[in-house]
């Protein structure tokens, strides 16, 4: 059987390791009990958690325990690491709310249950702990000098760097103390940006207990261009259905750039490598299979098969020129209204492409908006009921977002 870490290295995933040789030889001889920690400072994963969450399938796959480990403690400090300010602080009702969400996302993934998943939150240990025995205890074991070397807090020394959130990587190390004591956890998983607060669970978890512990870090989800991908528009890109709308899911990865797909089929679905590789090499017009593919698999892992099949017919329907799918994302504009006229400005503030007139007239100005293919010059441009072929029409902005407006009453 594929040892799991040859199964994560091939896919890309990898980044940094503390022993690599180790974990390697230790993933291939037991079953090994490993947890990655989320704060629930939004009421909703993002598709940069996917990552995380895909790591944990593989492993779970491969016959290893994942813990995930919800920060119910450590979200109210806040993690430095790849900020240029303190993170928004939130209250404990905030935080066990959004908690209480992570917990019904991560069950749509990972098995939990009597010898499977475990889901724990370290608001369990670190709310009530005595600060005196735990600076005694915890916190001789850290040089200072040491900790701002690290990059988390390298980046914010020129900013300004609060003591609140100089005690979060002392914190999360003390959860990998914790998991090791509690659930005999020996590896710890997280994105690349947590690398430092990685190594100083590793290191806090051989000093208290004389024990090996590891650590392992991912790629952070990028484009070709170094830059963050999930960022649309509206903002992040949600693993919930209700502030990410599965057509508007589908659509992001059926959009992305042509330099993205292969990485992102093996970041982000379960094809065989082989299948990653022959979609990822495809060129031309052929390689809108490869997205079709890619969005198609991502969709029906976050919102199922049904909700999948539903985007893809709708976007579809798009590239085909029919506009029939109940799916593509319309707004309706009544009868007396078109009657009277309303000009393209306020129809795209209404429709949400735009988010002020100003925006929506520069976005003219610039030849980003068609309506029915034709690009729209005049900011003066009024919508009637003569505009509208059958009741509907569609407007598009730039290349690939797409509205539909609908006749009603």
């Amino acid at each position: 059987m594929q040892n799991v870490y040859d199964v994560l290295n091939e896919r890309g995933y990898i980044e940094q390791a503390t022993a690599e040789e180790e974990i390697r030889e230790l993933l291939g001889q037991e079953s090994v009990s490993f947890y990655i920690g989320f704060d629930p400072t939004a009421d909703s994963l993002h598709v940069g958690h996917f990552i995380q969450v895909m790591v944990m399938m593989h492993m779970q796959k491969a016959g290893h325990r994942p813990i995930a480990l919800l920060g119910g403690g450590t979200a109210m400090v806040g993690d430095p690491s790849g900020k240029s300010d303190m993170r928004k602080m939130l209250t404990e009702e905030q935080i066990e709310k959004n908690a209480q969400s992570f917990k019904k996302q991560f069950s749509k993934f990972i098995e939990f249950g009597k010898d499977k998943a475990l889901m724990v939150n370290n608001g369990d240990w670190l709310l009530g702990l005595n600060y005196i025995e735990f600076l005694r205890t915890i916190g001789v074991h850290f040089n200072v000098n040491r900790m701002l070397s690290a990059e988390c807090f390298k980046n914010r020394m020129e900013t300004g760097l609060t003591f609140l959130e100089f005690n979060y990587m002392i914190m999360q190390a003390y959860d990998f103390l914790e998991l090791y004591r509690k659930h005999n956890c020996k590896l710890q998983l997280g994105g690349n940006d947590q690398w430092s607060n990685i190594i100083a669970g590793a290191e806090l978890v051989r000093k208290v207990e004389a024990k090996p512990a590891y650590g392992l870090t991912f790629r952070l989800l990028t484009t070709s261009e170094g830059k963050k991908m999930g960022k649309t528009e509206s903002g992040a890109l949600w693993l919930d259905a209700n502030k990410t709308p599965p057509y508007d899911f589908y659509q992001y990865w059926r959009n992305v750039d042509d330099r993205d797909v292969e990485n992102c089929l093996a970041l982000l679905t379960f094809l065989p490598m082989e299948e990653v590789y022959r979609l990822g090499a495809l060129e031309g017009s052929s390689i809108n299979k490869a997205k079709e593919t890619l969005a198609y698999e991502v969709t029906k892992m976050v919102h199922g098969e049904q909700e999948a099949e539903k985007a893809q017919t709708a976007a579809r329907a798009l590239f085909t020129k029919d506009s029939e799918s109940e799916d593509i994302p319309f707004t309706s504009i009544s009868r007396k209204q078109l009657e009277e006229g309303i000009d393209i400005v306020s129809v795209l503030l209404e429709t949400g492409l735009a988010s002020s007139k100003s925006e929506g007239r520069r976005l003219i100005q610039q030849g980003g908006i068609y309506v029915d293919e034709n690009r729209v010059d005049d900011a003066e441009f009024i919508f009637g009921l003569d505009t509208l072929q059958d009741g509907k029409i569609l407007i598009r902005k730039g290349k690939k977002t797409y509205h539909q407006i609908r006749l009603h009453g």
